[in-house]
């Protein structure tokens, strides 16, 4: 059976507070100059609204552990589920913000330190890939993730598509943001979003490049839709990732 590669590297997350399940989450693995980094929405790390503060959960709780499920060593696709602490022993968080962009950020880092048995399907957001491909106005886009905590077969994630519906080199609220208009929901945050093609894709340069095999370009980090009534989507996009990655030595 073959599987893409890109669905290995979409992780299913769960964060809980003193034991109790509060939400989940999508996320991906980007390794830094310290190791392997943990990329999700800063909103899924502290269970609170990104623009209000508001708690999230229904439990009135804030998430102190989240949950990955790794891909088992030698054997992608097989779950193997690791814990990992949000605070250190002073009750400090472990995650890291945008060096510049701090709490306004809807995305973090958090270095790993539970990650015996597992294998690391990555990206490199400081070097996206697509190979000349360009990405404008109505270009085909996927959400990598875990919608309604749903997995596309055994943990592997479902892939919304949709399309780019802002000029991805401007900013988007005045913020290293574009938007995509995608039917995305819940447990979507954090999704990797990818540009995936076979055979051709538009060049940067005019025309069309030809490709012998699939390819792929890292977008960003999906954060949520604009409100609740529009399946506009807001993508923190990859430069901004690479800032962030690069920033934790």
């Amino acid at each position: 059976m073959a599987i893409t590669t890109e669905s290995y590297r979409s992780l299913f997350l769960q964060m809980s507070a003193k034991g109790i399940d509060l939400a989940s989450g999508s996320g991906f693995i980007c390794f830094g100059p310290t190791g392997p980094l943990l990329i999700t929405n800063r909103h899924n790390v502290t269970g609170r609204d990104q623009r209000t503060g508001d708690i999230l959960s229904r439990y009135s709780e804030v998430p102190d552990a989240i949950s990955i499920r790794h891909n088992r060593s030698g054997r992608p696709g097989q779950v193997v589920v690791k814990d990992e602490a949000l605070f250190d022993d002073q009750g400090e968080p472990r995650w890291v913000e945008h060096p510049e962009l701090k709490a306004k950020a809807d995305f973090v880092a958090l270095p790993l330190t539970n990650v015996a048995d597992v294998d690391f399907y990555t990206y490199d957001p400081s070097e996206p890939g697509g190979q000349g491909m360009t990405i404008g106005p109505t270009s085909v886009v996927s959400v990598l993730g875990f919608p309604f905590g749903i997995s596309g077969g055994s943990s592997l994630p479902v892939w919304a598509t949709g399309f780019v519906a802002s000029e991805p080199d401007a900013d988007f609220d005045d913020l290293p943001t574009f938007l995509i208009d995608c039917r995305t929901r819940k447990g979507l945050s954090g999704s990797p979003v990818i540009a995936y093609r076979y055979g051709s894709a538009d060049y940067e340069g005019g025309g069309i490049i030809a490709f012998d095999k699939p390819v792929t370009r890292f977008l960003g980090i999906y954060a949520g839709r604009v409100n609740p009534d529009a399946d506009l989507g807001i993508v923190w996009k990859a430069t901004a990732i690479a800032d962030l990655v690069n920033s934790i030595t």
